[in-house]
C-alpha cells in the first residue's frame, strides 16, 4: 500500500513496484487507506509524512493498532533525527528521506520479504515443536503413568522448581520438553546442559559465563547458561554430577535470581524456571556427603519419578506401536502378536530410547513384507543373555560370581546354537571337550 499526497511520485512508486512482481493499491491521503486497509490487508505500507488531514506518523500507529505484524515505511522530504526516532518507537521498520532512488526501496522491501519468510518458517516450527511437545504425547495406560501425566500437567501451570529422577532413556529430557511447552513460558528459551560431559575446568564458565579476561584464553565477555535462559527454562540433566564445590555457587542462584561471571563481581539479575533431572538417588548421595542437603531440598521442591520400562509392560505395546507408526512409509503393515509378547518378556535396560531405536531397526528390516514378524525381531531382543551381573555382585565372592556368568554364557549359547554342542563350543571360543567338562561341571543338561 502506497500513500502519498503527492501524485506523481505516489504513481512512480506503485508502477516500480508492480513492474517488480507485487500487488500495489495507492491512496492519496491516511483516511483512505485506513478504509481500504481491512479490505486489502497489505503485508507492507508505505507512507509519507507530512498529508492533510492525518499525518503519516498518525497512520503509523493506527496501522500498528490493527496490525502489528504489517511493516510501515515512513518517507519524509523533512527528516530529522527527531522523526527517525519517533516513527522507530512507534514500529516502523525504516523510513526513507526525499528523494530517493528506486533501488532504495525496492532493497528495503526485499529485506522485509526475507524478514517475513523466516516469521513464517518460525511459527511454522514453534507450531510443530508445541505440537510435538503436546501433552497428549506422554503415553502410558497403566495407573502409575496417569497419575504421572496428572503431575505433569499440573507442574506445566506453574512455576516451581522440578526434579526428575528416572533411569536412564526413561524420557527425562521428553518430560522436561512437555513442561516447558506447555508452560506460560512456552515463547522463551529452554536451554539445556549436560552436567556430565561439562569438565571442572570449564563448568562454572559454562553456567554462569565470564568476563574477558577471566582467565587464560577468555579473549571476549561470554554470556552463561543461566543468562542465555533468562526469561524461559533451564534445563540441568545429571545434576549429580555438579562439582561438590560449585553446589554453593547454584544453590545461591536459586535462591537470590541472580549470578555473578566469572572474573566479575557485578551481580545480574536473572528470571528462570530451573528443571533438573538424575539417574542416581540423591538422598542417598547426601546420606554419603557427595551432595548437599541444602540445594537437595531446593531441587525437590516437585519431585517427578519416572518408573523404568520392565514396570510398564502394559505401555510396550502402544509406545512400540507409537514408534512403528513415526518410521513407517506403509501404513497398512501390520504386526504379529507374538513381536509383542517377545517385547514384554524383555528387561529393556535401556528403557524406552531402547525400544524406540529397535522399532526404528525393525521398520528398515520389514520395509519389504506387510508384517513385521518374529524374524524381524533382534536376536538380543529373542535371546537375551540372561545375567545381571550387579545383582551377581554383592555379598558373593569372586569365583561364585564367575561361575554364575559362566553358566549363563553357557545357557545362551546352546540356545542360540539350538543345544548342538559343537556349535555353541565355537559360539563360546572354547574346544567342544571344555565345554563338555564345564556342561558336566555345573550340570547343565
Amino acid at each position: 500500500m502506497v500513500v502519498d499526497d503527492e501524485r506523481i511520485l505516489r504513481v512512480t512508486i506503485a508502477d516500480d513496484l508492480k513492474d517488480a512482481g507485487y500487488t500495489v493499491r495507492e491512496f492519496a491521503d491516511a483516511h483512505g487507506a485506513l478504509a481500504g486497509l481491512r479490505e486489502f490487508e497489505p503485508n507492507i505500507v508505505i507512507t509519507d509524512v507530512k498529508m492533510p488531514g492525518m499525518t503519516g506518523i498518525e497512520l503509523l500507529s493506527k496501522i500498528k493498532s490493527f496490525n502489528a505484524e504489517i511493516a510501515v515505511i515512513v518517507m519524509t522530504a523533512h527528516g530529522t533525527i527527531e522523526t527517525a526516532v519517533q516513527t522507530m518507537k512507534l514500529g516502523a521498520y525504516d523510513y526513507l528521506l526525499k528523494p530517493f532512488v528506486k533501488d532504495e526501496i525496492l532493497l528495503m522491501i526485499d529485506r522485509i520479504c526475507e524478514l517475513y519468510t523466516v516469521k513464517s518458517e518460525n511459527k511454522i516450527l514453534r507450531q510443530n515443536i508445541e505440537q510435538k511437545f503436546d501433552l497428549s504425547t506422554y503415553i502410558g495406560e497403566t495407573e502409575t503413568n496417569q497419575e504421572l501425566f496428572n503431575l505433569i500437567k499440573l507442574v506445566a501451570e506453574k512455576e516451581s522448581t522440578v526434579l526428575i529422577n528416572g533411569e536412564t532413556g526413561t524420557g527425562k529430557e521428553h518430560i522436561t520438553n512437555i513442561i516447558h511447552y506447555n508452560s506460560k513460558r512456552k515463547n522463551k528459551p529452554l536451554i539445556k546442559v549436560s552436567c556430565a560431559i561439562l569438565s571442572r575446568e570449564i563448568f562454572e564458565s559454562e553456567l554462569f559465563g565470564h568476563v574477558k579476561g577471566a582467565f587464560t584464553g577468555a579473549d571476549q565477555d561470554k554470556k552463561g547458561r543461566f543468562e542465555l535462559a533468562d526469561g524461559g527454562t533451564l534445563y540441568l540433566d545429571d545434576i549429580d554430577d555438579i562439582p561438590l564445590d560449585l553446589q554453593v555457587k547454584l544453590l545461591r542462584v536459586l535462591q537470590e535470581s541472580e549470578i555473578e561471571k566469572v572474573g566479575s563481581s557485578t551481580t545480574i539479575k536473572i528470571d528462570i524456571r530451573l528443571i533438573a533431572s538424575t539417574k542416581k538417588n540423591l538422598r542417598q548421595m547426601v546420606n554419603e556427603g557427595k551432595f548437599r542437603e541444602d540445594l537437595y531440598y531446593r531441587l525437590n521442591i516437585f519431585p517427578i519419578n519416572l518408573v523404568p520400562l520392565r514396570e510398564r509392560k502394559k505401555d510396550i505395546k502402544r509406545i512400540f506401536n507409537h514408534y512403528v507408526q513415526k518410521y513407517l512409509n506403509n501404513p497398512n503393515i501390520s504386526i504379529d502378536n507374538e513381536v509383542y509378547h517377545i517385547l514384554e518378556k524383555y528387561r529393556w535396560p535401556g528403557n524406552i530410547r531402547e525400544l524406540k531405536n529397535i522399532a526404528e531397526r525393525m521398520v528398515i528390516l520389514s520395509s519389504n513384507d506387510d508384517t513385521i514378524e518374529v524374524k524381524h525381531v533382534p536376536i538380543g531382543i529373542k535371546n537375551p543373555t540372561e545375567v545381571d551381573v550387579k545383582k551377581m555382585i554383592g555379598s558373593k565372592t569372586l569365583e561364585e560370581t564367575l561361575s554364575e556368568i559362566e553358566i549363563a554364557s553357557i545357557k545362551s549359547a546352546l540356545e542360540k546354537a539350538k543345544q548342538n554342542k559343537t556349535k555353541a563350543a565355537e559360539i563360546l571360543g572354547i574346544p567342544p571337550s571344555t565345554l563338555r567338562t564345564k556342561m558336566d561341571k555345573y550340570k547343565i543338561e
